[in-house]
């Protein structure tokens, strides 16, 4: 699968990194990156939970 983050739309609550910190981060201004793009099965709980807790919408998994 697929991780794709829609930065501009990020609010900089960390969430993301709490969930999966071995697939995001943040930059300087807490706006989150993406470490890994691809991830694998186990990480895709994880990743899951990130999704589900940002607050602006701004990840999503996309099936390849």
């Amino acid at each position: 699968m697929k991780v794709e983050l829609e930065a501009d739309k990020c609010v900089a609550s960390g969430q993301c990194v709490l969930a999966a910190m071995e697939v995001f981060d943040q930059d300087d201004d807490g706006i989150a990156i993406l470490l890994e793009e691809q991830v694998g099965d186990d990480q895709l709980d994880n990743v899951k939970e990130a999704i589900a807790v940002c607050p602006a919408a701004a990840i999503r998994l996309v099936e390849q």
